[in-house]
């Protein structure tokens, strides 16, 4: 095993701030902090340069990027590609000899997003200050091969849960696809028009008190409007957990659909799409204010899965937006959810569809335990090989290659 050596950051990281103009037409591809995953360490989307107003940075593939607003807590990620992103993010490369993957690691361990918020400047939006974090000091292994092999062994974790995560959105995909050939490609004009209220009942969920909420063990899940994603689907970092009172009405199960009815602005990125409550932080939570819950009523044969993806059509979507009002919060009323038309499709293709899909959730479930299963090894093993408190032997590795 080689020795260790303390260095400042700045002698192994430099920060990248290649100026980009905004150019329309140039269409390459946009990083912004939205989509970044807060502590996953991977994407959940892109932009277009085409798309962007005001001076941004570049970034080529394998370079580092790293969240530098407080508010966003360990947003790092080394994309597979070249393109701009924004100037509230950290362009960085290494030099000296120093791995990349290895320097990558030392920016995503908790101990230096901590330091980074530590040392920021700035009032109302304060940002982690390179001066102070090119200063700070680390111990990094003296043998590069030895920095390699403990990148390794966190990268191939991170490969694993990066292919889970993309046999989940295949599954998704497919589901979509499937909805919108069966239902919406193939509409039969013999269908009967009919509208929501008359296949759901919507439940308001639960005033909250900060003072109640908790550590996770130490309370009940309460699903929020953090809980979905801009656009649909389950954020599983927005979950929060709560100890304090609650009546029965305000309890939710797994799989079960919430579906947002506030927004900051009107842009409808996040209002009225729904979210499928997973299992994955146990079958019974809570749900706030924020969000409904939407059930299916005992006479229809209208299932939990066809509802869904029926909320997303943009038919359906472009009627629950005209539902909304409000100046600076957009807000959701629970009639605007229920009065959308949509024409009814026959109870055994609704039962088909249902059993499909019914395989696709229960297989996306199971992988995105094992990805919680595996984001915690490796948030347990990244401080300890990173510090050297726990110790690879390379030649050991290397040798056996």
């Amino acid at each position: 095993m080689s020795e260790w050596k303390e260095v400042k950051l700045g002698d192994v990281a430099e920060l990248i701030k290649d100026k980009y103009s905004p150019q329309k037409g140039d269409g390459l591809f946009y990083i912004g902090l939205e989509h970044i995953q807060e502590q996953s360490l991977r994407l959940n989307g892109i932009g277009c340069s085409d798309n962007i107003t005001s001076n941004k940075f570049y970034f080529e593939e394998g370079d580092i990027l790293f969240g530098k607003l407080r508010p966003y807590f360990r947003k790092v990620i080394i994309p597979k590609f070249s393109g701009v992103c924004s100037t509230d993010i950290w362009v960085v490369r290494s030099k000296n000899g120093v791995d990349q993957k290895y320097l990558f690691y030392l920016f995503a361990n908790k101990e230096f997003v901590d330091l980074s918020n530590s040392g920021e400047a700035g009032t109302r939006m304060p940002r982690a200050d390179w001066n102070f974090m090119s200063q700070s000091l680390w111990n990094i292994p003296n043998s590069k091969e030895e920095q390699k092999v403990i990148a390794s062994v966190l990268s191939s974790l991170d490969d694993k849960i990066d292919l889970l995560h993309r046999q989940n959105e295949t599954l998704e995909a497919m589901a979509e696809t499937l909805f919108r050939q069966w239902f919406v490609e193939e509409t039969d004009d013999g269908w009967e028009k009919t509208t929501l209220d008359q296949h759901i009942e919507v439940f308001r969920g639960i005033s909250y008190k900060g003072s109640g909420l908790t550590e996770r063990d130490f309370g009940l899940p309460m699903h929020n409007l953090n809980s979905v994603c801009e656009g649909g689907g389950y954020k599983y970092e927005g979950i929060k957990f709560y100890k304090g009172e609650y009546k029965e009405k305000h309890l939710i199960n797994s799989r079960d659909i919430i579906v947002t009815n506030t927004e900051q602005g009107h842009e409808f990125k996040l209002i009225g799409f729904p979210a499928v409550v997973p299992d994955l932080f146990g079958n019974l939570g809570l749900f706030s204010q924020h969000i409904y819950k939407i059930c299916p009523k005992k006479q229809t044969y209208l299932s939990r899965e066809f509802i869904y993806y029926l909320l997303m059509t943009p038919l359906v979507r472009e009627q629950i937006i005209s539902a909304t009002n409000g100046s600076t919060v957009n807000m959701l009323a629970i009639d605007g959810l229920q009065r959308p038309e949509f024409q009814l499709p026959p109870k055994e293709t609704i039962i088909k569809f249902t059993r499909i899909i019914e395989g696709y959730w229960k297989k996306k479930d199971v992988n995105r335990k094992q990805v919680y299963t595996l984001e915690q090894l490796r948030d347990t093993l990244l401080p300890k090989l990173i510090s050297g408190e726990v110790r690879v032997d390379y030649k050991d590795q290397r040798g056996s290659d």
